[in-house]
């Protein structure tokens, strides 16, 4: 019989940073791709998940998130004509609070949790 043991706090949270960086790679590559909301191929909108505090951290998470719904849904105009059906849904905001986090736990373990 083969004991596995179980993976490290440390190892778990490098294992989703992965995976969650490979998906923001995978989103940038999209957005490189395309012009999008006026901004040319060649901006870059993501040079680095490296933040100097946790708050700015949380702000590129945020930014992450609405860069994502940005990219899945291209017209702006149908942006702002479903806006206030999800603003006044508990359930949305949840869900959209729930991205930020894991964006932000994404951009926490790039920054090793802002230890020195």
């Amino acid at each position: 019989m083969t004991i596995i043991a179980p993976k490290s706090s440390a190892t778990r949270y490098a294992s989703i940073a992965i995976v969650s960086l490979l998906g923001l790679l995978m989103g940038a590559a999209v957005l490189s791709a395309d012009e999008h909301e006026g901004q040319a191929a060649s901006d870059s909108w993501l040079p680095s998940l490296m933040t100097e505090t946790p708050q700015e951290g949380f702000a590129l998470a945020v930014k992450l998130s609405q860069k994502g719904v940005a990219t899945t849904q291209t017209d702006a105009e149908v942006r702002k004509e479903l806006r206030p059906e999800y603003a006044a849904d508990p359930n949305s905001l949840i869900a959209i609070s729930h991205v930020i986090a894991t964006h932000f736990q994404t951009v926490a373990a790039a920054n090793d949790y802002w230890r020195e």
